[in-house]
């Protein structure tokens, strides 16, 4: 089972806004291009949203269903695969002060991925996790400062300093 954790510079609202945004999806997941909502609501439970694989000229439409749902706390998803099988992918947010701990868990249910499951496999899930906690860090950090009024220096001898 493959855990792994970020603190994410952003509220848990700011994080929870990208992720519950299906058109979002392939900007954050790795390995994953163009994806869109084609059932439900998502992220609602049984919501489910379709999203492509490139490998090279081959390009694969895989689907990935929502099957637990906290609405700004956790989202349960169920990625299908193809021959791969699928996985469930667990993502959990917890406030950390102002900022927000994201916290992912998967692990293989069916398939390719099931039954080839061992630690270099996990470490390779290890490794995407990590630059899909980046990725999703990035725009949630990069949206949250969108949204921060701008900061005023104060210069120094200017309006407010003491004159005698």
């Amino acid at each position: 089972m493959a855990v792994r954790h970020r603190l994410v510079h952003a509220s848990p609202a700011a994080v929870w806004a990208v992720l519950a945004d299906g058109n979002r999806y392939a900007d954050w997941v790795v390995g994953t291009s163009q994806s869109r909502p084609v059932r439900g609501q998502w992220p609602h439970l049984d919501a489910a949203i379709h999203y492509e694989v490139r490998l090279g000229p081959v390009q694969l439409v895989n689907e990935t269903v929502v099957r637990h749902c906290e609405e700004g706390v956790r989202l349960e998803l169920e990625a299908h695969a193809g021959v791969l099988g699928t996985a469930r992918i667990a993502i959990e947010l917890r406030p950390w002060g102002k900022e927000c701990l994201v916290i992912v868990d998967e692990h293989p249910l069916q398939g390719a991925g099931g039954r080839l499951h061992n630690v270099g496999f996990e470490a390779l899930i290890q490794l995407r996790h990590r630059t899909m906690l980046a990725r999703l860090a990035r725009l949630c950090e990069s949206e949250s400062q969108d949204e921060k009024p701008p900061v005023v220096a104060a210069v120094p001898g200017g309006y407010g300093a003491d004159h005698a």
